[in-house]
């Protein structure tokens, strides 16, 4: 894997245990006892991903996590805290961090936790891109999102074969559809009239499945 992990906590033991799950699941992981030699390490390597603790000498996890964010607001974030309330995940929020776990917590907790946010973040990364703000608003129309999912699944397709697949007997709004997506640079259309997914249309494919994915589990 690709990610980078940064675990920062100024309790040996735990930082170490943390460091060694994470790298028994093939991620590379940095560790750091202080939030200061952390933030001094981002700027030679910028980690996908970062588990502070909440309470350190010194710099805390609340102060922390705004500094990291304002150079790499990108960069998840998953805050240790000693107790898991109401108040607690509110404040943790509110900093910046994207999740929290609370001491003591078990290994698949904690692995959980690091999937679902490097998840988001591959959804995140998926999405950017010029133009892909009105991409996005093009599909709350179910049968538009039907034809990307059918393009994706079937390769190129002529227009009759996408009315026929999508089950949709009034051939103007599937044609409709059709124009907004090849507006929006979602699909395109070759010369023998085929059908198929533009690079753009692939990505917004990609994003929808791992966002499928995400709610499914």
């Amino acid at each position: 894997m690709s990610e980078h992990i940064y675990v920062v906590d100024d309790d040996h033991d735990l930082r170490e245990s943390i460091a060694e799950i994470l790298e028994n699941n093939h991620y590379q992981v940095s560790s750091f006892e202080n939030a200061e030699s952390a933030l001094q390490a981002s700027k030679l390597v910028v980690p996908s991903l970062v588990i502070v603790d909440n309470m350190m000498p010194g710099m805390g996890g609340m102060a922390f996590i705004p500094l990291l964010k304002k150079e790499y607001p990108n960069v998840k974030i998953i805050m240790i805290t000693a107790f898991s309330t109401v108040d607690n995940a509110v404040a943790a929020m509110k900093s910046g961090a994207d999740d929290y776990i609370a001491k003591p917590f078990k290994r698949d907790e904690l692995l959980v936790a690091v999937r679902r946010s490097l998840e988001e973040l591959k959804f995140e990364k998926q999405m950017i891109g010029p133009g892909m703000d009105e991409a996005l608003s093009c599909l709350s129309n179910q049968i538009r999102r039907d034809i990307l999912l059918a393009l994706s699944q079937k390769g190129d397709m002529r227009f009759m074969d996408i009315t026929r697949h999508l089950e949709i007997s009034d051939h103007t709004k599937v044609n409709f559809h059709l124009k907004n997506l090849k507006t929006n640079n979602l699909v395109s259309q070759k010369r023998d009239k085929f059908y198929r997914l533009t690079p753009q249309g692939e990505k917004i494919v990609d994003g929808l499945a791992l966002l499928s994915n995400k709610i499914s589990h």
